[in-house]
């Protein structure tokens, strides 16, 4: 790979993982709208592990509580906020872990089309933007219960199809629950570390398992690239929305979505 597609690569991922318009999509658009090779699944997940390790380091201090309290609660000492969120996020992982493994093949060779990112784009963009039209909520992450959990969890299947984004299809789906703006990202970003676990972990597997070689260097810049404009992301992403709300966002993918159709229908 040359170095200017590893650096735009990483930074386009970075970028668009958190916000609600679909890094799968624009990683799958950049070898498509340039001369470059498809970069390939396996670095993507070295740009999604970037990015990991981004929203780990953000959230550490809620982490490291959530962590405490689980522990707490399966050795039976109660259960509180903390403990009921880490419980919950596990909850809503089970449906796209489900959903992965049985259509796994289908996602990776049938469903990276322009076309069909353009509907994901347009469609789940439309419902994202009822969503935040139609109601906001005041309940946080704390006050979700394990329907509500359950809920999020299936509609992050759904972020399987390219174009749909994981981030925007939960939190349209918190945003229908009733929660806030800032409440619906929070709970999503967490919902994206054992997704992003998940996903790894498999592509670290099939790694071992080859006998082809990686380019390692290019993986490192590309981890450390997109980690670093993940971070900056979500923060500035959290604060954008309080002020904005999720309309601009709605905007681009629908703008987006129409000009992939009228450049590949």
């Amino acid at each position: 790979m040359e170095w200017l597609q590893i650096v735009v690569l990483s930074i386009v991922q970075g970028v668009t993982e958190f916000l609600p318009i679909s890094s799968s999509a624009h990683l799958i658009l950049v070898p498509v709208l340039t001369s470059w090779e498809d970069q390939g699944l396996v670095f993507d997940v070295a740009l999604h592990l970037g990015s990991l390790a981004a929203v780990v380091l953000y959230f550490r201090h809620d982490l490291w509580r959530m962590t405490l309290s689980w522990g707490r609660s399966v050795r039976g000492h109660g259960t509180d906020e903390d403990a009921r969120l880490a419980w919950w996020v596990m909850l809503a992982t089970i449906p796209v872990g489900l959903v992965g493994l049985a259509f796994e093949d289908t996602i990776e060779k049938a469903m990276r089309s322009p076309l069909i990112i353009a509907g994901g784009l347009i469609v789940f963009g439309l419902l994202l933007g009822y969503a935040d039209w139609r109601h906001r909520g005041a309940r946080n992450e704390y006050q979700l219960t394990w329907k509500d959990a359950l809920w999020i969890g299936v509609a992050q299947a759904l972020a399987l199809i390219p174009g749909t984004s994981r981030s925007g299809i939960t939190m349209t789906a918190a945003l229908l629950l009733g929660m806030s703006r800032e409440g619906a990202a929070r709970f999503s970003f967490l919902l994206s570390i054992p997704v992003i676990l998940l996903a790894g972990g498999l592509e670290v597997l099939v790694l071992i398992g080859e006998s082809r070689s990686v380019d390692w260097v290019a993986m490192g810049l590309g981890t450390l690239l997109s980690g670093f404009s993940a971070y900056l992301c979500i923060h500035y992403f959290l604060i954008f929305i309080k002020r904005l709300g999720m309309q601009p966002f709605v905007a681009y993918r629908i703008l987006l979505g129409l000009w992939l159709l009228w450049l590949f229908w």
